[in-house]
């Protein structure tokens, strides 16, 4: 339907006319009263009265800035170089005049909503800083938007994002929403900015790169297109320029080549391209219309140039044409990305904590809290479920407890202690040395059993405590990241949890820490198991005695089966104590592996107390000790208290569920009015 408005409007506004012959002969016009009546009549479409509604309920959706909320809505975006003949253009859409100077003229995005005006009568308003509207009269529309602009971006020659809206409902003018962009400038006058096109070039990204844009490039006639920035700029958002429609200004002043430069479409204009001429002087907009049609009918040149395709009637109707094809085309898109956004922020919106008016309130609160709090801890360390945390390795804890305690026993299994052939018999033969005494011989002394245990206990020491640090650091992270999570939304209560979680943590530290270093010094201070593993592995050792010693002299490395190889060349030397070093020997060998399987599984059963103790017994009465300490004041009064991060998110969400809503609303009217159009026709 609108591409057959769009033949129809074409047709009746072509000046070529035919004689009867079929021949084509130029008709030359020198008064604007020669022209026919259809080439100076108001530029709308009678698909005006269709269009209007769904454009005005797009403009509502703007106003609301629902663009803030990640929603792209269809825009028509005017780029050019400066002096590409960009206000020309629009002024001719617009039928009003727009601020003209050295320069740049548009330093803010200007938002210029044109609607078809029955009354003869033109109503101009401003719009800006938060809704703030101003009644203008034609006449001062350009001194206006000078004062608004000011306004919004100085009076200097900066430029600034925040756009300023015009409204012009007018006679003539065709239903369209286009917005104005600072003209591209490289190089900065006197008061701008060094980096005055950098910040041009954002502006003209943000509005041009969203899909749902239509890019209206101005080019100017007397320059080469594929010099044009505008033309680079929207081939990098639209490199195939199938949202692009390219209008060509001041044909009239290098009409040679235009039509050559049209056809070759060297910058890839998807969307094609109109030529326009560009209103001189005091003309008014009648006359320059006039003008324009007598141009591209009596140039030798630009009469060669399909009528179609020149003139700003054509411009209008094009423009027209494909706004309504994208607000279609994005209609559906748009209704489902607002219902999306409204769903996702009331989602949001009900996770947000109640806010309390009572200490009744405030317990309630605190109390559910300790429960989800100590429940998500019993599932994480007591009962190794980490449904809350699937993709958090870290939170998987009793995998990771179990790796560190197997870390823990590698540690120790593979300590220089626990290395059974180094120094095979000196320790013991040194010992041994030290340890006689007036007695009867081959008597084993236990002073020197234990005298090597305590050197073997001291040497690797560091490692349980080193270990008993590691472990509570770990539990440390698990824990915060749990108490953190559940009481992010209370700003008072955040500040007494992490404190009371750290003191404790500290406190089973210190415990664990005065623990591993009893269990240390009981190891030091007596050696005893009923173990039956430690018989069994010195028998096994003490049968290969003999034939140990009968190898002594003649070999300087000797293997003992299930113990290693040895070497023997310093201990041959103390031929009187190699029994008893022998035997001493495999005793500490046997007897070190109980030591440390000991420690291992002491170390295993304190911790799984330590923290069954910590999740049910310690937490709950530290988060309250801490909350009710005389310090904090009264603790539960001050749970009341909401933090600024989540007022501030309230606040923000009840804003946005209100806006959006109202988007729903306006979309409903309009998708009803659509369809009950569709059914009557």
């Amino acid at each position: 339907m609108a591409g057959e408005k769009l033949n129809s409007f074409t047709q009746n506004h072509d000046l070529d006319h035919h004689d009867e012959a079929g021949s084509n002969k130029i008709i030359k016009f020198d008064d604007p009263n020669d022209l026919p009546l259809n080439i100076i009549a108001p530029i709308f479409s009678s698909y005006n009265d269709r269009i209007r509604p769904v454009l005005d309920a797009v403009d509502r959706l703007r106003n609301l800035a629902v663009m803030e909320e990640g929603i792209e809505l269809p825009t028509i975006v005017v780029v050019g170089d400066q002096s590409s003949g960009k206000s020309s253009v629009l002024e001719s859409l617009a039928r009003i005049s727009l601020p003209r100077g050295q320069g740049i003229c548009t330093r803010v995005p200007l938002i210029m909503r044109l609607q078809n005006h029955s009354s003869s009568l033109p109503e101009l308003y401003l719009e800006y800083n938060n809704g703030e509207v101003i009644h203008v009269e034609e006449d001062n529309i350009s001194e206006a938007i000078n004062l608004a602009t000011e306004a919004i971006a100085g009076d200097g020659k900066g430029i600034s994002k925040t756009p300023l809206t015009l409204v012009v409902k007018k006679k003539g003018v065709p239903d369209l929403t286009m917005v104005d962009l600072p003209g591209i400038t490289r190089v900065p006058v006197h008061g701008q900015p060094e980096n005055i096109y950098d910040q041009i070039k954002d502006i003209i990204m943000e509005y041009i790169e969203p899909e749902a844009s239509i890019i209206l490039n101005v080019l100017s006639a007397t320059v080469d297109f594929p010099t044009c920035e505008s033309i680079r700029m929207s081939q990098s958002v639209d490199r195939t320029g199938e949202r692009t429609l390219a209008v060509v200004t001041k044909s009239d002043r290098a009409p040679e080549g235009l039509l050559e430069k049209v056809i070759a479409d060297d910058v890839n204009i998807g969307l094609g391209y109109v030529c326009v001429r560009n209103r001189v002087g005091d003309e008014s907009y009648d006359e320059a219309r006039f003008e324009e049609a007598k141009l591209f009918q009596t140039h030798p040149e630009l009469s060669k140039i399909d009528k179609s395709i020149v003139g700003i009637p054509v411009l209008a109707q094009k423009l027209m044409q494909i706004q309504a094809k994208s607000i279609a085309r994005n209609l559906p898109d748009i209704v489902k990305k607002i219902n999306d956004k409204l769903n996702q922020n009331l989602a949001e919106f009900r996770k947000l904590p109640k806010t309390m008016n009572s200490v009744a309130e405030a317990m309630t609160a605190f109390m559910r809290i300790i429960g989800v709090v100590k429940e998500s801890l019993r599932k994480i360390l007591l009962r190794g479920e980490f449904d809350e945390y699937p993709d958090e390795k870290k939170m998987h804890c009793k995998a990771r407890l179990v790796e560190m305690l197997n870390g823990f026993s590698d540690e120790l299994m593979n300590c220089p202690e626990s290395d059974r052939t180094r120094n095979f018999l000196m320790d013991e033969i040194k010992h041994l040395e030290e340890a006689k005494e007036i007695s009867l011989p081959n008597f084993l002394p236990r002073t020197a059993f234990h005298a090597l245990l305590q050197e073997k206990v001291k040497g690797v020491s560091g490692v349980p405590t080193a270990f008993v640090g590691k472990l509570w650091d770990y539990i440390e992270d698990v824990v915060m990241t749990i108490l953190m999570s559940h009481v992010e939304d209370y700003h008072q209560l955040q500040l007494s949890t992490r404190r009371a979680g750290l003191n404790l943590i500290e406190k089973m530290k210190e415990r664990s820490m005065k623990w591993v270093v009893e269990a240390v010094e009981m190891e030091k201070l007596t050696d005893y198991t009923c173990n039956p593993e430690f018989e069994i592995e010195w028998n096994k050792f003490m049968a290969q005695k003999n034939p140990f010693m009968s190898y002594v002299d003649g070999y300087s490395t000797i293997n003992i089966e299930g113990f290693g190889s040895v070497e023997v060349a310093n201990a041959k030397q103390f031929p009187h104590l190699l029994h008893q070093a022998y035997d001493l020997r495999m005793r500490i060998v046997a007897y070190w592996r109980i030591v440390l399987r000991r420690l291992v599984d002491s170390m295993a059963l304190h911790m799984q107390l330590s923290v069954h103790v910590l999740v049910n017994e310690e937490l709950e009465k530290e988060i309250v000790g801490e909350l009710m300490a005389p310090y904090n004041g009264n603790g539960l009064e001050r749970l009341m208290e909401e933090s600024p991060s989540v007022a501030a998110k309230r606040l923000k969400l009840a804003a946005s569920v209100k806006k959006l809503k109202e988007c729903k609303e306006i979309l409903a009217t309009i998708m009803d009015r659509i369809s009950t159009s569709n059914c009557s026709q």
